[in-house]
């Protein structure tokens, strides 16, 4: 399961400035003019291109839903690219990204203080450098547990070390069992 990718994808969408398309038409009419082509929408989507051709010019108005939702994903992958991009930067620059989380947090603590794992429910902001390393990785394909031990470094540093002044031995902090995850930036 994806939960990080999930989480940005989500506050990606909450930052659109305008709504989707959310006609079947002007969805296919929206891909066409990203894609250009009929035979590439009909990759992007699963479909056959003469499907595609049917869902432009109206003739058909109700595909099932399966492919309706990929339409829909297909449509908000693309959405507003600057917007996002925009975003991005600005979360990696200057405002920092704020995470919202119940896990399991695991850590490796030094001998006579307490190492078991819980579940915790955090809400911590974290600075720009862990964003631009997030949205970094994910940007060069990372996976899931990798933009996991971003996240968990830095609610390492800021939470539980609170910026080195507290937890100093603390060394290995896991994030376990996501309840859910939020990112807000």
């Amino acid at each position: 399961m994806a939960e990080i990718e999930d989480a940005i994808e989500r506050a990606d969408r909450e930052g659109f400035t305008r709504e989707p398309p959310k006609t079947l038409k002007g969805q296919i009419g929206y891909l066409l003019k990203q894609l250009k082509t009929t035979k590439a929408v009909a990759q992007a989507i699963g479909v056959s291109q003469r499907s595609v051709e049917r869902y432009r010019k109206g003739e058909r108005k109700h595909p099932p839903k399966a492919i309706a939702e990929r339409i829909d994903n297909a449509v908000r992958a693309r959405w507003q690219p600057q917007v996002r991009k925009r975003r991005h930067k600005q979360a990696a620059t200057t405002t920092g990204i704020t995470v919202e989380t119940r896990a399991r947090f695991g850590y490796t603590a030094p001998i006579g203080t307490t190492d078991d794992g819980r579940f915790r429910r955090l809400t911590v902001h974290l600075p720009p450098a862990y964003a631009r390393r997030l949205f970094n990785a994910r940007n060069t394909g990372a996976g899931d547990q990798q933009l996991r031990q971003i996240i968990a470094e830095g609610l390492k540093e800021i939470y539980f070390q609170d910026s080195g002044t507290r937890a100093t031995g603390l060394t290995d902090v896991t994030l376990n069992d996501i309840d859910y995850l939020d990112l807000d930036y």
